[in-house]
């Protein structure tokens, strides 16, 4: 609430008053005396002290409410200034997830994942220097004849994705923090997102070349569980992972990691996810992975599985089967004049698996457990007997917080799978549990 008071009678309001008052005062003193706020940090702390001890003075003949404790406001107006203000202490803490920009709010959401809002006071015009500030480190920027931009910040340690008007009524910018725990099939189980029997599977399908897709709705754990299946990718196994914005950091002994480019201010120089999945179809992988595919590239997909190169992709969708329609939806929209059976032949004939994550919902998460991250099922793809998709399911999950169990299938290519295996195990072992890889 804006009359809430904050000590020795100051409300919200004029806190955030005297705050803005204080750094566009610093700021005009700092471009006036051309002072480096990067190089001559000494000097910008004597410029935002003066800022505070004049705002004092002012205070005390009269013009406005002395500050309550004048030096946590030079540390926060220094803050904004040589760090990123408001956003600082959330980006210092290992907890935090995702952080939200509406404007001049601020809010967050932590491990918990609990929905919260940040308690240092801001406005949209701080928090626009702030973004700008994230992007200049990169090739991209937010204005108004690229009013939406996405990008690697904080050294690639998280995503920004933010719009202005006229696509949004102000600044509105989510930041993706990548929390940079090294997931593993092994993790997962620990963390009760996958049973033993279930990561000895996919670790299975990593030592062949199947076809996997993962699909979930947003922040249910897809890039995660598709970082860990990377990881028990064979060394000997070429993988050229694609995105449109870097969010996996395995480390690959064959292959490489490629980035989309978004296109220069004249149109020029764009090089689209669709162009790197064509493009690393000419390197001999044996896996093409793509981030996240939700365009023309899905077309590509299908030259890509026609050339015998195993994938493995990740999707939004509600359910697994709601994903290779997903797929199918995307790849017609690349505009090729395919007709839709023809591309969900293709799919039919070259995917193997669909693994479907879910979440809790934040306002139902536990506080003591977090949000709940957990595989639902995991589908084998087999010959279409009709015009749709006709599939089979190999482990199924009742509910959140229930167990995610073999149903006793053998998938289809059970035989090749196999020939990929150490020598003396079997899938048959691995699906009851008898026996883990892990």
């Amino acid at each position: 609430m804006s009359g809430a008071l904050v000590g020795n009678g100051v409300t919200v309001t004029e806190q955030a008053h005297a705050y803005e008052t204080i750094r566009l005062g610093a700021l005009h003193r700092l471009e006036r005396d051309r002072i480096d706020p990067q190089a001559d940090l000494e000097g910008v702390r004597a410029v935002v002290a003066g800022c505070v001890d004049a705002y004092q003075r002012r205070a005390h003949l009269g013009d406005g409410r002395a500050l309550a404790d004048p030096a946590d406001m030079t540390a926060r107006v220094l803050a904004s200034i040589t760090d990123f203000g408001p956003l600082s202490d959330l980006f210092a803490r290992s907890d935090v997830e995702e952080i939200f920009i509406e404007g001049g709010r601020v809010t967050f959401i932590d491990t918990t994942g609990r929905l919260q809002g940040s308690r240092t006071p801001t406005t949209e015009q701080e928090n626009r220097q702030l973004v700008d500030r994230l992007l200049a480190t990169t090739q991209r920027t937010l204005d108004a004849s690229t009013p939406l931009v996405q990008a690697r910040v904080l050294d690639g340690k998280a995503r920004l994705t933010a719009a202005q008007d006229p696509v949004a009524e102000g600044l509105s910018a989510t930041i993706r923090r990548h929390l940079m725990k090294k997931e593993t099939l092994r993790s997962l189980v620990e963390r009760g997102s996958l049973s033993l029997p279930a990561a000895g599977f996919l670790w299975a399908l990593m030592q062949s070349t199947s076809s996997v897709v993962t699909s979930g709705p947003p922040g249910a754990g897809k890039t995660s569980l598709l970082s860990a299946m990377l990881g028990a990718v064979p060394s000997t196994h070429c993988v050229r992972c694609c995105e449109e914005i870097r969010e996996l950091f395995v480390p690959l002994t064959h292959g490489a990691y490629y980035e989309a480019r978004p296109p220069a201010l004249d149109g020029s120089s764009e090089v689209s996810l669709r162009d790197l999945v064509k493009f690393v179809l000419a390197m001999r992988p044996d896996l093409i992975v793509v981030g996240e595919v939700r365009g023309s590239e899905a077309f590509e997909l299908t030259r890509a599985v026609n050339a015998g190169t195993g994938f493995a992709c990740t999707v939004h969708a509600n359910s697994a089967r709601d994903a290779l329609n997903a797929l199918v939806n995307a790849a017609i929209m690349a505009g090729e004049n395919v007709r839709e059976d023809v591309v969900r032949k293709v799919f039919s004939s070259s995917i193997d698996f669909v693994v479907h994550l879910d979440r809790d919902d934040i306002n139902r998460a536990d506080p003591a457990e977090g949000i709940r991250r957990q595989v639902m099922e995991i589908i084998g793809v087999v010959p279409a007997l009709t015009d749709d998709f006709s599939t089979e399911a190999i482990f199924l999950r009742p509910a959140l917080g229930k167990g995610l169990l073999w149903t006793g299938v053998m998938p289809r290519n059970a035989e090749l799978i196999e020939r990929s295996l150490p020598e003396g195990m079997t899938l048959q072992g691995i699906l009851e549990g008898r026996v883990s890889p892990l």
